[in-house]
């Protein structure tokens, strides 16, 4: 007797094209019923490991945003540790991130290779002098450098192209210095700190963790970013391709962020130690008070517009002047307003379903 297996195999791949075909008239997809983003296929937001503490953190131990981006048809995958922005970008290029935050320095720094991220969100600057700081140019205690002014000649640990160079620059700028009389030594983080604990630079413009770290230890603050004209935003960027083909997607983790920011705002003691309360990554006593306040008088970050243009081009300037980019950055290239984005691609309204 003949098989009939051939045609029950025909037979279900007939009925499963025509589910598939029906799925599509009704709008829908055939992965969970979620819609696809313009680019075709589901957007998954990449993320670096948030740590113990903070807005994505909280919301990485919820499971807020796998709910969130599951209604826009999106994921969330959660990547490595990374100790600065330049480290992450290499998580950038090898795909395993597409979506990070940092300064805009650093930013324009790997933007002036390669054009494939770009800034969707800004947060604004704590002005209230009441706020603790976040960064300083620091010298040991001991030191005889009293300003900067009495840098002349010496070496001065910063990140290269990023936060550290441009405040350096910035307050050698407005100090009067010619910025070739001070030996600016190319240092990440963890080797900043190394370099500074042994002596080995006069110097170092301790950023982030780096810089309530150095403090409690003795060091000497010459002086605060915040002192300066500063206009080096911090600002959240991700892929060209994952904005372009999935705008929907990053709008969704930008609106979790910038809820559980204003939440982190009124309550920050839930904020921190998120997955552990002891050990290396938990955090208490001073170091605790000062995650509280910073959260406290931290901005939550906004949909980025043309207006921030000015931000990027006078950050620009700076590093331009002194050699650090090779050419101007136009901010129109590197700034999207998703917003704009969304109204630009939100499909028409119908009545019309099935």
């Amino acid at each position: 007797m003949r098989s009939s297996r051939p045609f029950l195999r025909v037979a279900a791949l007939a009925v499963a094209a025509s589910l598939l075909s029906l799925t599509a008239a009704c709008g829908g997809s055939a992965a969970g019923g979620a819609s696809p983003g313009r680019g075709g296929g589901s957007a998954v937001i990449k993320l670096s490991d948030p740590g113990n503490e903070g807005p994505l953190a909280y919301a990485k131990r919820e499971g807020i945003l796998e709910k969130r981006l599951a209604a826009v048809g999106a994921r969330v995958e959660w990547g490595g540790s990374y100790a600065s922005f330049t480290a992450t970008i290499e998580a950038v290029r090898s795909g395993s991130v597409n979506v990070l935050e940092g300064a805009i320095s650093p930013a324009l720094g790997y933007l002036a290779n390669s054009r494939d991220i770009k800034i969707f969100a800004f947060t604004d600057p704590v002005t209230d002098k009441a706020a603790p700081h976040t960064d300083g140019l620091v010298v040991p205690a001991g030191s005889p450098v009293r300003s900067v002014r009495d840098l002349v000649g010496r070496q001065v640990a910063v990140n290269k192209g990023g936060r550290g160079e441009y405040l350096l620059l910035l307050a050698l700028q407005e100090a009067g210095i010619p910025a070739d009389r001070v030996k600016r030594v190319y240092l990440n983080p963890v080797q900043g700190a190394a370099a500074f604990a042994t002596g080995k630079v006069d110097a170092w413009w301790a950023i982030v963790n780096a810089y309530p770290e150095v403090v409690a230890k003795g060091a000497r603050v010459l002086i605060h970013g915040r002192d300066l004209p500063d206009k080096d935003l911090n600002m959240w960027a991700a892929r060209t391709e994952l904005l372009e083909r999935h705008p929907e997607a990053v709008r969704a983790f930008l609106d979790v962020l910038r809820e559980l920011a204003a939440e982190e705002k009124r309550s920050p003691e839930k904020f921190q130690n998120v997955f552990l309360k002891k050990g290396p990554t938990a955090v208490s006593g001073a170091r605790l008070a000062d995650n509280l306040a910073k959260a406290r008088y931290g901005n939550v970050p906004r949909y980025a517009t043309a207006d921030d243009g000015e931000y990027v081009s006078e950050v620009g300037a700076i590093f331009r002047k002194y050699g650090v980019l090779p050419a101007d950055i136009a901010p129109e290239e590197v700034i999207v307003d998703l917003r704009a984005a969304g109204a630009a691609t939100a499909p028409p309204a119908s009545g019309a379903s099935s």
